[in-house]
């Protein structure tokens, strides 16, 4: 028996983007309903610890949305739907005034304005801050003010399936209670997803449990669309060692106070990296870039503040090369760059977690770092103005949206795309809401997907959902990671089919079940790893956080194409299909030829 209940606009996910959404929708007056996997306050968005990119020119009146938009677009290396990153640059700071009136506790500059660090990528210091634990916050002001609005949240429930009507539309969603396993849906017309990202399909990754792709794969069965899944970005700095915390993030905040990227024999080595595209505005030599570091001089910027991906490949060769740490990373410094009081101060977050997982003083000795699977910029495709997907009733916000960062995001965007992007999802969802017929969940569609759930309980020899995980997991790290080539691909794909095939068998009941919870995750993970693995293996050129062995350097004509993903016909796999990249209007276009 399925618990029903009836809302106008339900958001899977209570990270930012959904909390955000959530409070939108609710103040343009729908009844809102929050749907989460782990409890209110937990979501990995407190993960994203170095600050909001804004344009708010704090610290450097000269900055403005202009120079973001152009920071993004080149950090995504142009493959950015360029309306998501106007509207991004332009609204961003609104969303942290925003944030600030309603309640939260930004560091502060000497004359009492919002403080901004820098964060690789960025022209101008333009990170909101507080510490380097700014998710954190951002979730605890977000979650203060919906809870004061009344906003409903079920907390530690998992959706299994969005449900539509005979006209294709939203009608609703479906799910479980993780405690007892007792099945729930939502009747709505509007479903928001804020599910984040797909970290889990890998070996190493920064992200939380919760990071199955649950969401990408929802709106592929559901009808819609994704765009450019190639594309997934392994942060440069992750813990190494011990094993039990492999991946952990270590912000890019502990690079943007000064930290220095060392290889083993103790060299800087990131000089050796730096691209010819950003020589021009990067330090030419230590000493300049030490200088930097006392008056800002001339906005150049140290090379351990490249965008991530380049810092990752730099890290990844390094390593390959037999310069790398005793755990397979590189040193991290921030020791000899800052007072050990300025280091707690500033990065306390960073300094308690060296301290009680790895038992070092960062504030005395280097990290050892190394890349780990972060984020994924691709995502469901929507329209840049609402966040609506090619579903109706459909809308999905942060990161499991697609377009905002073209190849590569840079650090501190993605707070700020969640809180923009959260709030025109909420407003739009809502409006949806207002002008549809009241949603309608028939009984077969509830049984039915009652039977998919309870599937891996009637296989009494299938397969252990840990190893189909493990599988897939090395499957991704091994074959679809940093760097990539056909065979590789190929043969990853090749285990993705094999993994499909398996029938997955589960034992017990449905209560504090963790291995049904999987169960009923890996169909998730193993139809978002072959839409990354078959768009890897489509695009023949090296771009943002995608790298080919055999096509090194980027290509102009791949430049102007995406890829998408959807369902073929038949339900059973993927299919690609190339489109064009909108294009951008000519007052945009200019904004790259002038000084700013």
């Amino acid at each position: 028996m399925t618990d029903l209940h009836n809302y106008d606009v339900v958001v899977v996910g209570a990270g930012g983007a959904g909390l955000r959404a959530a409070i939108e929708a609710h103040d343009q007056g729908a009844r809102v309903a929050v749907v989460c996997k782990s409890l209110l306050g937990k979501a990995h968005t407190v993960m994203a610890e170095g600050g909001i990119a804004a344009a708010m020119g704090n610290l450097y009146p000269e900055d403005n949305w202009r120079v973001h938009f152009r920071d993004t677009m080149r950090g995504g290396k142009m493959l950015n739907h360029w309306r998501m990153a106007q509207l991004h640059a332009q609204e961003a700071p609104d969303r942290v005034r925003e944030l600030e009136d309603w309640g939260a506790l930004f560091d502060r500059t000497k004359d009492g304005l919002i403080s901004q660090r820098d964060f690789g990528g960025h022209r101008f210091a333009r990170l909101a801050h507080v510490g380097d634990r700014t998710g954190l916050e951002l979730i605890r002001t977000l979650q203060q003010r919906a809870v004061a609005l009344g906003i409903d949240v079920y907390m530690e429930h998992t959706i299994t399936r969005l449900l539509t009507g005979p006209d294709g539309a939203i009608s609703g969603a479906f799910g479980y209670r993780r405690v007892d396993g007792e099945f729930v849906a939502w009747q709505a017309p509007s479903v928001i997803l804020a599910t984040g990202g797909i970290g889990k399909s890998y070996v190493v990754t920064s992200n939380s449990w919760e990071y199955t792709g649950d969401g990408h794969s929802l709106a592929l069965q559901a009808g819609a669309s994704l765009v450019n899944m190639e594309f997934v970005q392994f942060h440069p700095t992750g813990m190494v060692w011990p094993i039990s915390v492999k991946g952990i993030l270590i912000t890019e905040s502990v690079r943007g106070e000064g930290g220095v990227l060392k290889n083993s024999e103790g060299r800087r080595f990131m000089f050796d990296y730096i691209p010819e595209f950003f020589r021009a505005e990067t330090a030419d030599t230590e000493e300049e870039a030490d200088r930097w570091y006392d008056d800002h001089a001339n906005n150049r910027r140290p090379p351990e503040l490249l965008p991530r991906d380049e810092v990752a490949r730099a890290i990844n060769a390094e390593v390959k090369a037999g310069r790398g740490s005793p755990h397979g990373g590189v040193f991290l410094d921030i020791a000899s760059r800052r007072s050990a009081e300025d280091i707690k101060r500033r990065l306390p977050s960073m300094y308690h977690q060296f301290k009680e997982l790895a038992e070092v003083d960062i504030t005395v000795e280097a990290m050892e770092v190394g890349p780990t699977c972060h984020y994924v910029m691709g995502g469901v495709e929507v329209d840049p103005e609402s966040q609506a997907a090619l579903v109706p009733g459909l809308f999905a916000a942060g990161e499991v949206s697609g377009g905002m960062h073209g190849s590569n995001r840079l650090g501190g965007n993605s707070l700020s795309d969640l809180l923009v992007f959260g709030k025109r999802a909420g407003t739009a969802a809502a409006t949806h809401a207002k002008a549809s017929m009241a949603a309608s969940i028939t009984q077969e569609a509830l049984a039915d997907a009652e039977q998919a759930a309870l599937r891996p309980f009637e296989e009494k020899s299938g397969d252990n959902p840990y190893a189909v995980w493990h599988a897939l997991q090395a499957a991704m790290n091994e074959l679809v990671g940093i760097i990539r080539n056909a065979d590789e691909v190929e043969r990853a794909l090749a285990t993705i089919e094999e993994l499909k095939a398996k029938k997955l068998s589960v034992t017990g009941g449905r209560a504090y079940n963790p291995g049904w919870h999987l169960a009923l995750d890996l169909p998730n993970m193993l139809r978002v790893s072959e839409c990354i693995a078959k768009a890897a293996l489509e695009r023949q050129e090296s771009r943002g956080g995608h790298t080919r062995d055999e096509f090194p350097k980027p290509d102009a004509e791949w430049g102007k194409l995406n890829l998408i993903c959807t369902l073929n016909d038949d339900r059973s796999g993927i299919a690609l299909t190339r489109k064009p990249l909108p294009v951008m209007p000519p007052e945009l276009a200019e904004i790259f030829e002038e000084t700013l």
